[in-house]
């Protein structure tokens, strides 16, 4: 039997058991070691605020659509954070032993596809936890660099931060790994705000600076950071929080004509945004660094293979200081329908939560 974990109803956990069929042509069967939980989205569908369960969307013309079928109860599908060994293969693409990474759920087997599913072998010597990060999420940080690159002409991850002032607002799991890719391809300084003070000292530990967002914050890094008379403040923001309050330290804090390149997901959308105000006045850009698509015009050198390649390469010089500083919870699998609900409630803090396989 394969144990899947499932979303009955809203903010509760349950196991699925089902028959595990017959392996196919084209297939490989493989048993989850390690897997991530992605907190900011995976919530989203245990407590059912997810846009999904208001509207259905619409991919052909890009619309939530009120009067389209949404989301609705069980939810299935959970999580994107997945290391798996080989068992049993009908494909060349991999052989019994091998440790991959992929984006399948929080699911004790899985039949992969190599045709249609991103299967990222990972090296011998890479920490298998680590491999967490290489499928999906690391790709989302990398990918938010890379429209960094784009918005000034460039097509190579440092061209975007290099020599650069880069603000990150949220120090999430996503906001860390995001500077820390700012700070090795090489920016100037790389500042992450957050209120929480776990998640400025592990900014802190990544070589980050890290700040609370305070009222002043936006004079005082102007203050710092000046280009020339009227000039001043950050070259590049990444938005990692999804909140309209951090939406505006973002915008306050950029220099004029600059860009906020967001990788956040608002789930009560952004109201308090006030347009009018330093966004109209100096000219700022805000890019939606979505992981569905790298920059226009990019594609052809930028697949989602390259964008865990990049994440590779950070992992194989950082591993150990991004195991230490962002993996804050090892525990078992049969423990998630307690850790969602703590999370939820506020009641845990953690950045990244590794669930060890098998289930049961």
């Amino acid at each position: 039997m394969i144990s899947t974990l499932v979303v009955p109803r809203a903010g509760e956990l349950a196991w699925e058991e089902t028959a595990e069929p017959e392996l196919a042509d084209g297939l490989f069967r493989a048993e989850t070691v390690h897997t991530g939980l992605s907190a900011g989205t995976e919530l989203t569908w245990y407590r059912g605020t997810s846009p999904y369960f208001a509207a259905g969307w619409d991919a052909d013309v890009g619309l939530f659509e009120p009067e389209k079928p949404a989301q609705s109860f069980p939810v299935r599908r959970l999580g994107y954070m997945e290391v798996a060994r080989v068992t049993d293969t009908r494909t060349p693409a991999v052989a019994p032993g091998d440790l991959v990474a992929m984006a399948y759920g929080h699911s004790t087997v899985v039949h992969g596809d190599p045709l249609g599913q991103n299967v990222v072998p990972l090296p011998a010597d890479l920490d298998p936890l680590l491999g967490v990060y290489v499928a999906h999420l690391g790709p989302i940080c990398v990918n938010g660099l890379l429209h960094a690159a784009a918005d000034v002409g460039g097509r190579e991850l440092a061209d975007g931060v290099r020599g650069r002032m880069v603000l990150v607002t949220g120090g999430g799991a996503i906001g860390l790994l995001v500077g820390l890719l700012a700070r090795v391809h090489g920016a100037a300084e790389v500042v992450v705000v957050d209120p929480t003070p776990e998640r400025r000292a592990a900014a802190e530990a990544l070589g980050l600076r890290a700040l609370d967002d305070t009222p002043d914050l936006a004079r005082d890094l102007k203050t710092r950071w000046r280009h020339a008379a009227g000039d001043r403040g950050a070259d590049v923001v990444f938005q990692c929080r999804g909140t309209a309050a951090a939406l505006a330290t973002a915008l306050r804090c950029l220099r004029p004509q600059g860009t906020v390149v967001d990788l956040a997901f608002y789930v009560g959308g952004a109201d308090d945004v006030r347009l009018g105000e330093e966004f109209h006045h100096n000219g700022l850009s805000l890019v939606c660094a979505q992981i569905g698509r790298v920059p226009r015009g990019l594609a052809h050198l930028w697949d989602r293979r390259r964008l865990s390649t990049a994440t590779l390469d950070l992992l194989a010089d950082h591993g150990p200081l991004v195991r230490d500083t962002l993996v804050t919870d090892v525990v078992p699998l049969e423990t998630a329908p307690q850790v969602f609900a703590d999370l939820s409630a506020r009641r845990r803090h953690a950045l990244t939560v590794v669930f060890e396989g098998p289930a049961r």
